[in-house]
């Protein structure tokens, strides 16, 4: 396909425009972003794992379809609350056969442990964009506090679907013995550093 110069030099200008258009609807300073409760948004919600594999690399993998709600209160961080849930059934790695194998028994157990949750109970604003969220994580049918390290990205109406989104990204570290999922430690690490994309949708 062949383009005349100027529809080429319009087409390069809108493409230019795009970025400038995106930051004018989004705000970036967690103040202006509106308080009330959020639903996940799963098709844009992601949780990343690695850990390191026999001391050569770092293998990572993902866990998608995460639902869950976010009662935020932008005056006052520290009144808002967190719930997550993850499907365990949902991971991806690069090996299908390391995949299923994690589904097992020897490893998450999806069968009977179908869920890993996040249920916060304190948020402790960081700076302007961060915060400190702990919080009880439930994974392999254990329990054990955990924090996870906050960034806030953006909020805004999303272009395609038209509703009021508020992103984050969140990391945590974590030792998977202590929910009982040791096969292969200390072969295959036991020190998990998690990495969340979160995309929430404001419900009211």
């Amino acid at each position: 396909m062949r383009f005349s110069f100027p529809r080429a030099a319009l087409l390069a200008v809108s493409i230019a425009a795009l970025p400038a258009v995106a930051s004018a609807q989004t705000v970036t300073n967690p103040a202006q972003v509106q308080s009330g409760t959020y639903a996940i948004e799963p098709g844009h919600t992601q949780v990343g794992f690695s850990l390191l594999h026999f001391g050569f690399t770092y293998y990572s993998g993902a866990f998608s379809n995460v639902s869950g709600t976010l009662d935020l209160d932008a005056k006052i961080p520290s009144a808002s609350k967190l719930s997550v849930s993850i499907p365990i059934a949902s991971v991806q790695t690069t090996s299908d056969k390391l995949t299923d194998e994690l589904k097992s028994d020897q490893w998450f157990d999806a069968a009977k442990f179908p869920n890993a949750t996040f249920v916060s109970n304190a948020v402790k604003r960081i700076g302007k964009t961060d915060a400190i969220v702990t919080g009880n994580l439930t994974l392999h049918g254990v329990t054990k506090p955990e924090t996870l390290k906050v960034h806030f990205v953006g909020a805004g109406i999303n272009p395609m679907d038209k509703k009021y989104t508020a992103g984050f990204e969140a990391t945590a570290a974590i030792k998977r013995s202590d929910f009982g999922v040791k096969m292969y430690v200390p072969y295959v690490g036991d020190d998990v550093k998690l990495h969340i994309a979160g995309a929430f949708e404001k419900q009211n």
